[in-house]
């Protein structure tokens, strides 16, 4: 398998695509790792706010969405962030040198587009054992067509 460049997945751009690199896919299973690093965007004193795991797991959802696409010859589509439930985190703020790794596992997709992933922050220490940072149920919705759907939301 040829692994995809992560930000051929998402459709964010720029300083917004935070995810670093792609891990592993499958039809119902994403890995993603973030390096905070100097340049990462929400850095504030050495670390990024443990808030921001709300949105890496977003934009691994969105990237799971983006490789089921491709899998099926797709273009990657557009999708919405619902809400989270149950986001728990270890830790207050993710230190400045941490890797991260982003598991999202698809546990309901409705043909409406509406979708529910449960999902996992973990970091790999030095002695390689792996500490569980944060865990969220992430619910998310793609439409058919994104054009319609705003047109008809604004309305």
């Amino acid at each position: 398998m040829t692994v995809p460049d992560i930000h051929s997945l998402v459709p964010h751009s720029g300083a917004m695509s935070l995810l670093g690199s792609f891990v592993s896919a499958d039809e119902e299973n994403l890995t993603a790792e973030v390096r905070i690093g100097p340049d990462t965007m929400f850095l504030a004193k050495g670390v990024v706010g443990a808030w921001v795991g709300v949105e890496y797991m977003a934009q691994a959802v969105a990237a799971h969405a983006g490789y089921v696409a491709t899998q099926r010859g797709e273009p990657v589509r557009v999708g919405f962030l619902l809400g989270t439930r149950r986001y728990a985190c270890a830790v207050p703020a993710f230190a400045l040198g941490s890797v991260l790794t982003i598991h999202v596992h698809r546990a309901l997709q409705g043909d409406n587009g509406l979708g529910a992933f449960d999902c996992c922050i973990q970091e790999v220490s030095e002695d390689g054992s792996v500490k569980e940072l944060a865990t969220a149920t992430i619910t998310v919705f793609q439409p058919d067509n994104v054009e319609e759907f705003l047109q008809r939301s604004s309305e």
